[in-house]
């Protein structure tokens, strides 16, 4: 298995990214692999991928880039650069863009494993790499970027929260498929039999991302390293569905699947878009959950979100354990 090793040091310095490159970098992944993670990412995907389809059987060069550099079971190191705290888009993409052509052909050989394909044999694959994703981001990203950040700035605020509680080890240990914690200072990274790296001193990034199926590891030795994984499911649109039937019997039906919800601190319109409530609503539900002490609120940047406290952790357990729980009536 991979595995870095990550000493108490590299923990203190640890800090989480929200970066719009690699949302837009996962984003062309999903629409490469055209593999949706919940009903949310398929309504997505069925609006931009015919165009994203269409755009690379009109540039043979740039598709077999991005099957080349990204489709594959490791990244180009190019295309994926180590986040950057408060760097926008066009900064993150202007660092592909600046890839040495040489540099690029290099890491795509090391992707495929063996020569490189005379049609990439090419001095102009960071500008092409750059016009992709800046034309992803400007598509299919950036309309929505407002919602998307909200979400991650949601997963961030949660999981923060968790290394307060229960230490870095307790975030660390579901960060994305093939990732835990070994103990002994050790982070699987994946289940492939890569050699262990020693992080000392390093700075270790965590960038969250929306697509679900998605997640990969970068670095600049020996100073950053980043895990970028899949966000807490804030995306899915089916979680007001799964309230527990005492519960819904206690609260109102509307009423607990916000509290439900909010097992991932969320803004007012996250709830709005997840229940399909209207905004007065869900205002009207929080404010009564609040005064009952069941949800918290906490600013993170522009947003204000809602969480659940130990109080309605503990109504929410115990619903979901309830004789009958979970059936409609």
């Amino acid at each position: 298995m991979g595995w870095w090793e990550v000493n108490a040091d590299t923990l203190a310095r640890s800090r989480f990214v929200v970066s719009p490159l690699d949302e837009a970098l996962a984003c062309l992944k999903l629409l490469h692999a055209g593999v949706a993670g919940h009903p949310g990412e398929r309504a997505w995907l069925d609006t931009h991928r015919p165009a994203h389809l269409r755009r690379m059987a009109a540039d043979p060069v740039a598709a077999l880039l991005v099957d080349a550099g990204l489709g594959r079971g490791w990244n180009a190191d190019f295309l994926t650069p180590t986040p950057v705290e408060g760097l926008g888009f066009e900064e993150g993409v202007a660092r592909i863009r600046a890839t040495r052509p040489d540099e690029a052909r290099a890491d795509l050989t090391v992707c495929l494993g063996g020569p490189l394909p005379a049609v990439l044999d090419r001095d102009d694959l960071p500008e092409r790499a750059a016009a992709l994703l800046t034309e992803v981001w400007t598509e299919a990203v950036r309309p929505d970027w407002d919602r998307r950040r909200r979400v991650l700035e949601a997963d961030v605020v949660a999981r923060t929260a968790r290394v307060s509680r229960g230490g870095w080890a307790a975030v660390l240990d579901d960060l994305r498929p093939g990732t835990r914690w070994l103990g002994d200072n050790r982070l699987q990274i994946n289940l492939n039999p890569y050699p262990p790296r020693e992080l000392s001193g390093a700075e270790l990034i965590l960038a969250p991302i929306t697509p679900q199926r998605h997640g990969w590891v970068a670095w600049e030795e020996p100073e950053r390293y980043a895990v970028i994984y899949p966000c807490a499911g804030a995306l899915a649109d089916d979680g007001a569905r799964h309230v527990p039937a005492a519960l819904g019997a206690l609260l109102g039906p509307a009423r607990a699947a916000v509290l439900t919800l909010l097992g991932t601190p969320m803004s007012t319109s996250q709830l709005v878009g997840l229940t399909g409530q209207a905004l007065g609503s869900v205002g009207r539900h929080l404010r009564v959950l609040l005064d009952a002490g069941l949800v918290e609120r906490r600013r993170a940047g522009r947003s204000v979100l809602y969480s659940r406290t130990p109080a309605g952790e503990v109504l929410v357990e115990a619903g979901a354990g309830a004789p009958g729980a979970g059936v409609p009536d």
